[in-house]
């Protein structure tokens, strides 16, 4: 999108990549170590994306908004994979210090220095690109800020006929709705655009793409390789809603171009179904069998809803066979409210007598009261008593 600027500027052009929250060395506990692994690498492989993106699009620099590192305490080997990938970057690279990497003592980004293409923005002192450009870093020296850190390095500058690119990480609103002493204020952020103190602001920390404000020049990144997840329950909208993307942003003369491109190659979703029969089991195995990368696909589900026994043997068996396909594919416990409820015809058609049956019937009305042992019992003597008669 192109927005009118609000004063002349020079004829300089600039086209840069902006990013964020790389968070190298990040673990998700519900990864098995085999899929960590799949998913470490990934996180490696979207820095090379960001030099391919680069080089494509004729960008002169890459900025990382923040949150390149998951802490400061990474292990060695990790920290080294992370250098080698920034030291392959075929342009120069801007890191800014986060809330997960912040700029204390014992910053990892003092560990950087030996990489000729890294640039750390350490201070909110106005750095030259290059003639003309220049980049001003409003970066974290401690975990949580006690103001707004963005605001701080604007606040002496003057406008300028360089263009000017702020690299800022925080919020803009609270989450609880609370106002907050190190709230980015997006009024100021506006003003010093129209002023001509600044051309573009490059934030990170939300980890999906978003533009902010009216002129087009706030934008967050995101991440550019999914970290969490994308609720896709019906009526609710929360999560990771668009990450996975980096940001090609070209200035000229006053003008903003912004372009999402998607690097990412990672799913993270959580799914809602309500069941009521055969269809509804159909339609879950199928949706799920449609994930076309599943090794690279997280997914975490909730099923509300009665079905028979037969029902429930298919959805439960086509899971288990599912289970190791998926990077991961687990049930969101606390969201579960699946009942199972025998139909007549199933309890009359089973080969059990006496005292079974009786045990059967009893599981049966303790499995949909939402036994889940009850549950379990059900379908295990149900399973035994098919494999009798067959």
């Amino acid at each position: 999108m192109s927005t009118p600027f609000g004063m002349s500027k020079g004829m300089s052009e600039l086209t840069f990549i902006h990013t964020s929250d790389l968070q190298l060395g990040m673990t998700r506990k519900f990864l098995s170590p085999e899929a960590q692994s799949r998913f470490d690498d990934a996180r490696l492989r979207a820095v090379d994306k960001l030099g391919e993106l680069a080089r494509e699009r004729g960008a002169e620099f890459i900025v990382v908004a923040g949150d390149v590192f998951e802490h400061n305490a990474l292990e060695q080997r990790t920290l080294g994979r992370a250098l080698e990938a920034f030291s392959r970057l075929p342009v120069p690279v801007y890191l800014l210090p986060g809330n997960h990497d912040p700029l204390v003592a014992d910053s990892i980004f003092h560990r950087t220095e030996a990489v000729g293409n890294v640039t750390v923005l350490d201070s909110n002192e106005v750095v030259e690109v290059r003639p003309g450009v220049e980049l001003v870093g409003a970066p974290l020296t401690a975990k949580y800020a006690s103001e707004d850190l963005c605001a701080r390095a604007l606040r002496d500058l003057e406008p300028t006929d360089a263009i000017r690119v702020l690299v800022g990480h925080g919020q803009v609103e609270a989450r609880t709705g609370e106002a907050a002493a190190d709230l980015i204020d997006l009024a100021n952020l506006e003003e010093k655009l129209a002023s001509g103190v600044v051309d573009y602001v490059a934030l990170g920390d939300t980890h999906s793409t978003r533009s902010l404000g009216t002129s087009g020049k706030v934008w967050f990144s995101g991440s550019p390789e999914t970290t969490d997840f994308h609720d896709l329950t019906p009526g609710v909208t929360g999560g990771e809603v668009d990450s996975g993307n980096a940001l090609v942003v070209r200035l000229n003369a006053g003008t903003a171009n912004v372009e999402k491109v998607a690097v990412g190659t990672w799913v993270f979703e959580a799914l809602h179904w309500d069941v009521t029969g055969a269809g509804d089991v159909d339609e879950i195995l199928a949706q799920l069998r449609a994930y076309p990368d599943k090794e690279r696909t997280v997914i975490k589900y909730a099923i509300v809803g009665t079905l028979g026994l037969e029902d429930t043997r298919r959805l439960e068996e086509g899971l288990a066979e599912l289970e190791p396909v998926f990077a991961s594919l687990r049930e969101r416990t606390r969201l579960m409210d699946l009942h199972l409820e025998p139909g007549e015809d199933e309890l009359a058609d089973l080969p059990l007598t006496g005292f079974a049956a009786d045990a059967m019937e009893e599981l049966a009305g303790s499995a949909a009261a939402g036994d889940p042992v009850a549950r379990d019992a059900v379908n295990l003597l149900f399973r035994l008593s098919r494999e009798v008669s067959a």
